[in-house]
């Protein structure tokens, strides 16, 4: 392969296949196919990390609870540091935290949050409902800024129980904490992260302080009491870290989640059609919509100690990024890999990675979403892509569009 003229190039570095480059940020498939095929386990010196991307090493390295996550593990220089400032202290959510404070905090959290889910399934769909009701009827709107990007936010709000009038806060504040996720972020955007990471954790103090003295029927209110019966062993900040954390992880992925999957339908109109003959496919056009174009494109572990992984010697503190992307297209997984369709029965996807550190928010995600598209294609049955350039975001290790127009 590596020698026909007509295939991509094997990328020689990660930047090549994420955000970073602008052919991948397009494209990210073909350079992704060139590496699984060629250099499936590639060691790049330049931001010193290991990049898998072949699924059976992928899937045994993100269920693999030897390694660990926190960036100040991972060896000088490697872009996993450029997460986080070496002079900030050790407090990170479930997202970066290692055992034993991991197998302390995530379970009753995870707990409470799935019983919330689960509670308010009829307010969450009403949101969605009432969303998508609110869209323009007719002509060309941006299906992102109208649906994708409001509903996973005013979804999680309602978890939460943020007070509606602070609603407009609340979306900045969770903008503006998302550029926590991005490694080359300028220094304007970390002021503006700073600012909105004091400002959310001030608010959650303030919630936490007032159902304390009176509760309602939100998460935040479990969350304490739980703490308080002594159920969820936390301390005040883990409980607002994680609160800010679920915002964060829940809010920018299912945007994305939702955007790739109406592209996704709207430029596979069989596949569309097969999804409205047989609304019953609903759950499984989630899973392949995650497959495919997945909104997370690549997770990360860190050695603890010098091992073998993927067949490569590496050393402890070493970086291994895998790639979720490349993973979901193995073709050694998935039959006919490279083709968007839903009527397939196919294995486990990975767009959730995997093992202790597994997406939290997956089970909200696949709420919103299912519902999304079932609304979405019975309110605007003839919905349809007018002529555009699309803009995908160039946040490294995410997969979104910046704007979909649609015409109603």
């Amino acid at each position: 392969m590596a020698d026909d003229p007509g295939s991509p190039q094997v990328p020689q570095s990660v930047l090549e296949v994420t955000a970073f480059s602008p052919g991948a940020r397009d494209n990210p498939h073909p350079p992704l196919e060139a590496l699984r095929h060629n250099c499936p386990v590639m060691r790049d010196e330049m931001v010193k990390t290991w990049f898998l991307t072949r699924y059976a090493d992928i899937r045994e390295t993100v269920n693999d609870r030897s390694f660990v996550r926190h960036p100040l593990n991972a060896e000088e220089g490697s872009i996993s540091r450029q997460l986080i400032e070496d002079d900030q202290p050790r407090r990170t959510s479930i997202l970066f935290l290692d055992n034993p404070d991991h197998a302390r905090v995530r379970p009753p959290l995870a707990k409470a949050f799935y019983a919330r889910i689960q509670k308010m399934k009829p307010q969450i769909e009403a949101i969605i409902d009432d969303t998508i009701d609110a869209a323009p009827a007719s002509g060309v709107f941006d299906l992102m800024a109208e649906i994708a990007v409001p509903i996973p936010v005013l979804v999680i709000a309602r978890i939460l129980g943020v007070d509606e009038d602070r609603l407009p806060d609340f979306r900045q504040w969770s903008e503006d904490v998302i550029l926590s996720l991005n490694p080359v972020r300028t220094p304007e955007e970390t002021a503006r992260m700073e600012k909105g990471s004091h400002a959310l954790d001030a608010y959650f103090t303030e919630l936490m302080d007032a159902r304390r003295t009176a509760s309602q029927d939100d998460l935040i209110t479990d969350m304490v009491q739980l703490q308080a019966s002594g159920d969820a062993p936390l301390t005040d900040d883990e409980i607002r870290i994680n609160l800010g954390a679920l915002l964060v992880g829940g809010n920018l992925t299912t945007t994305d989640l939702i955007g790739n999957g109406v592209w996704l339908f709207l430029t596979h109109p069989d596949q569309l059609a097969a999804l409205k003959a047989n609304p019953a496919l609903g759950p499984q056009a989630v899973e392949e919509v995650l497959r495919y174009e997945a909104p997370v494109s690549a997770t990360s572990r860190i050695v603890e100690a010098d091992r073998t992984v993927a067949g490569c010697p590496m050393k402890a503190r070493q970086v291994v990024f895998c790639s979720l992307a490349s993973a979901n297209r193995d073709e050694s997984m998935f039959e006919q890999s490279e083709r968007f369709d839903i009527t397939q029965k196919r294995a486990s996807h990975v767009a959730f990675g995997g093992g202790p550190h597994i997406c939290i928010g997956a089970p909200l995600a696949r709420m919103e979403a299912r519902r999304v598209f079932e609304k979405l294609f019975a309110r605007y049955p003839n919905l349809s892509l007018p002529p555009q350039d699309l803009v995908w975001r160039a946040l490294p290790f995410f997969r979104g569009l910046e704007r979909l127009d649609v015409k109603a």
